[in-house]
This record gives structure tokens, C-alpha cells and sequence, in this order.
């Protein structure tokens, strides 16, 4: 028929066998692999702890950002009455002159 080789089932399987075997990690690679996965999960630790101490600091500065906007409320709530008392009153208060150039 044509001029490919064919493999037997048993040579097929005899390279898979090696092959697997040499995916297999020996003692002293499990152990740099344990030791790699053992830093990284400190390192993921620490980070989680930083994580945590920020969550809790913009906790704090959020609760100041939201006293800080209650007073930047009352101040324009307190010049749009100033602001309102002058227009009702035509531009003017009591005891100014006309504006500049007067």
C-alpha cells in the first residue's frame, strides 16, 4: 500500500511509558516545586494582610469623605440663601453702593 512505517501497540505503548516517566518529577524537583509553591503562598499571605489594612484605612477615609460632604452640602445650601436674599432683595443689602465703578 504506501511506504509509512507502523507502529505496534506494543512500541506505542513503550513510548508513552517513557515519555510519562519523564514528566514524573523526581524527589529533588518536588521538593524545589513545594518550596516554590511554599514561598508563593507567603508572599499571597502578605499581600492578603496589605489588602486588608488598605480595605480598613479607605473605610476610614470614607467615613471622612462623607463628613467632609456634609458640610461642603451646608455651605452651598448657606450661600444659595445668601445668594437668594440678594436676588429678592435686587442685587443690593442694606448699606452698599451700587456695585464697582459707582
Amino acid at each position: 500500500m504506501s511506504n509509512m512505517t507502523t507502529r505496534t501497540p506494543s512500541a506505542t505503548h513503550t513510548q508513552l511509558s517513557q515519555s510519562r516517566l519523564s514528566t514524573v518529577p523526581t524527589s529533588a524537583s518536588k521538593s524545589r516545586q513545594l518550596s516554590h509553591l511554599h514561598a508563593q503562598l507567603a508572599q499571597l499571605t502578605a499581600n492578603m494582610s496589605d489588602l486588608e489594612n488598605l480595605l480598613r484605612m479607605t473605610a476610614v477615609q470614607a467615613e471622612g469623605m462623607r463628613g467632609l460632604g456634609g458640610y461642603v452640602g451646608g455651605m452651598f445650601m448657606a450661600a444659595s440663601k445668601v445668594l437668594g436674599e440678594e436676588a429678592a432683595s435686587g442685587g443690593t443689602t442694606a448699606g452698599q453702593g451700587g456695585g464697582k465703578g459707582a
